[in-house]
C-alpha cells in the first residue's frame, strides 16, 4: 500500500471552519498530515474537528489572524505539540459587500485589508523563520481570481487579494534559496459560505433569488459553471505536494477560464 503523500507532515491551515479551509483540513488529514487549525468561528471549527479521527494528531484554536500575538502563540504551541511546520496554508479571508469604490467606508476597507492581506503577512512572518532554519517548507496563500484582474463593485476585496499575490511573489524570491516554496492559489467562484453571501447580496440588489444570481455569475465563466470546493482543494494538494518541488512564486488561477479572456 502506498504511503500517504503528506504522512507525518505538520500542516497549518487558517480559516479552517468552513469553505476551502474545512475541506482542506479533511483532505490533508486523509493524506496523513498532522493539522494545526484555526478560525474565529469556534463552533464551525469544532464541527470540522468532530469529523476527524480523534486518534489523529490535530490542534484547533480560536485566533484572530490580524493579531500578531495570537498568531505567534498559535504557531509556537503547534510546533511544541506537533513538530515543526512543513506546510502553511494562509486561507483565512473575508468578502466585501458589493459597492462602487466611492461607496466603501474607510473602516470597511481597513477591515478587509487587515484580514485578507495583513493576516497573510503576519502568517508568513512567523511561519518562515522555522522553515528557513530547517531549509524546507511550503507556503500556500489563498488569494482570488480578483487578485489577478479588476473586480468592479469589489475594489477593496480585489485590492486585498492583489496584495496577497504581491506578498507571495516577494516572499518566494526571498526564500527560494532555502528550498522553501511560496505560491498563491486564485480561485474564482465556488459554493462556499463566502460566495453564497456575495450571491445573496447580488440577489438583494437586483431582486433575484440565489439561483438566478448564480446563473448571472456563471454566465461570465467560459466553462459556464462555478468550481466545486473539491476542485479547489485538489489544486491545494497539488501545490503543496512534495513532488511539485520546482514551482514557486506563482499565482495559480482555478477559475474555469475567467481570467483567460
Amino acid at each position: 500500500m502506498d504511503r500517504p503523500r503528506f504522512a507525518g507532515q505538520v500542516v497549518m491551515i487558517t480559516g479552517a471552519a468552513g469553505g476551502f479551509g474545512a475541506a482542506a483540513a479533511r483532505r490533508f488529514a486523509a493524506e496523513g498530515a498532522k493539522l494545526l487549525l484555526s478560525d474565529m468561528d469556534m463552533d464551525g471549527l469544532d464541527a470540522v474537528c468532530q469529523e476527524l479521527d480523534h486518534d489523529f494528531h490535530f490542534i484547533a484554536q480560536n485566533i484572530d489572524v490580524t493579531n500578531e500575538s495570537d498568531l505567534t502563540s498559535h504557531i509556537e504551541y503547534g510546533i511544541s505539540a506537533l513538530g515543526p511546520l512543513d506546510i502553511a496554508i494562509n486561507n483565512a479571508g473575508i468578502g466585501q459587500i458589493l459597492s462602487p469604490l466611492h461607496g466603501i467606508a474607510e473602516a470597511e476597507f481597513d477591515r478587509i485589508m487587515a484580514v485578507n492581506a495583513k493576516g497573510v503577512f503576519l502568517g508568513m512572518k512567523h511561519q518562515l523563520p522555522g522553515m528557513i532554519a530547517r531549509q524546507k517548507g511550503v507556503i500556500l496563500n489563498v488569494a482570488s481570481a480578483a487578485g489577478l484582474v479588476g473586480a468592479g463593485q469589489l475594489a477593496a476585496y480585489a485590492a486585498s487579494k492583489h496584495a496577497v499575490i504581491g506578498l507571495t511573489r516577494s516572499a518566494a524570491d526571498e526564500v527560494a534559496r532555502f528550498s522553501i516554496r511560496v505560491n498563491a492559489l486564485c480561485p474564482s467562484f465556488a459554493p462556499t459560505p463566502l460566495f453564497n453571501e456575495m450571491a445573496d447580496a447580488l440577489g438583494d440588489r437586483h431582486g433575484i433569488d440565489r439561483e438566478t444570481a448564480y446563473d448571472r455569475v456563471t454566465g461570465r465563466i467560459p466553462m459556464r459553471r462555478v468550481a466545486t470546493v473539491d476542485e479547489v482543494v485538489q489544486a491545494m494538494l497539488w501545490a503543496c505536494d512534495p513532488a511539485n518541488s520546482f514551482m514557486t512564486g506563482q499565482a495559480i488561477a482555478i477559475d474555469g477560464g475567467l481570467t483567460a479572456v
